[in-house]
């Protein structure tokens, strides 16, 4: 009798965690990255990102058939280079080869 009230303490306060994720989640305060559902066809997708220093980092951004590098630093974003996603896909083939 006393592991089933123990059983079921433990599963009100998993109970009680996941509803106060799902609230806070609902009202923007946290993010959960493993949670969220990806969809195959994405317009936008983060394809890498490569810190540079502490608040210098490159991002590849697939945007449908483009891609953007983009560098983010602590004065702002700039777009460095933008190319036709296909030149950078064949690129990345040959580097691994």
């Amino acid at each position: 009798m006393e592991s089933l009230q123990q059983m079921l303490r433990v599963l009100g306060v998993l109970g009680l965690l996941c509803a106060t994720l799902w609230w806070l989640r609902r009202r923007g305060l946290a993010q959960v990255s493993g949670l969220t559902r990806r969809r195959k066809s994405a317009v936008l997708q983060s394809v890498d990102c490569l810190p540079l220093s502490a608040g210098n980092t490159l991002h590849l951004v697939r945007i449908a058939d483009r891609a953007l590098l983009i560098s983010s630093s602590p004065s702002g974003c700039q777009v460095v280079d933008s190319s036709p996603w296909n030149t950078v896909q064949s690129d990345s083939l040959e580097v691994k080869r």
